[in-house]
């Protein structure tokens, strides 16, 4: 798979069928983004597990901090790392050793590691890169909508304000395919567009 662009449809798939994320660099700081990212995931009710051996023995958002993956008691859907390209080889490997093994490894804008992805799709686990998983939730449910930023989706009706454990539908038709060229703008060695680039 070229990981250049992705259909919505492969985003949608993933994010309707997870539930248990294993995020790997979490943070208890709430100005970093990997706190964002777990507290918004968790209030969409997916089944949040901190990652970070310098935090174990604190929570984050009541959910106690794992040194490893070997250390989580329950199957994993999708791995999340909020870590730089050169350690998302070891988390692979890591991701590997588990049984069962998780469905999908997603790793956050500005991280990408095509030969870590081939390991992991050689053994059956989809794989995302440079993307936020926060980001694509709110453009697929149209819940961006609510902070004026365009997500591409076409509905009559506006997406409902989410409350706490809400999962809004992220079932609604987009427009274009959902290419996002900013964010592939943005990862290192990315592509300018026609229109950026005149």
């Amino acid at each position: 798979m070229t990981h250049d662009k992705y259909d919505d449809n492969y985003i949608r798939e993933i994010l309707n069928t997870v539930k248990t994320v294993a995020m790997i660099g979490a943070s208890p700081q709430n100005v970093r983004p990997s706190y964002f990212v777990f507290k918004y995931l968790a209030e969409r009710d997916y089944d949040m597990i901190p990652v970070n051996p310098g935090q174990v023995g604190k929570s984050l958002l009541a959910k106690p901090f794992v040194a490893s993956l070997q250390e989580i008691d329950r199957p994993i859907d999708m791995v999340d790392i909020f870590r730089s390209a050169e350690h998302v080889g070891p988390i692979v490997d890591a991701v590997l050793a588990l049984d069962p093994l998780p469905k999908v490894i997603w790793l956050q804008l500005g991280i990408r590691n095509d030969a870590a992805a081939a390991k992991a799709e050689a053994a059956g686990i989809k794989v995302v890169m440079n993307r936020c998983p926060k980001i694509e939730y709110g453009r697929l449910s149209s819940e961006i909508q609510w902070m004026g930023v365009n997500s591409r989706t076409i509905s009559a009706r506006r997406g409902a304000i989410p409350t706490q454990g809400m999962r809004l539908s992220l079932n609604r038709p987009s427009l274009g395919g959902g290419t996002t060229a900013a964010a592939d703008r943005a990862a290192p060695g990315g592509q300018r567009d026609d229109k950026t680039s005149q």
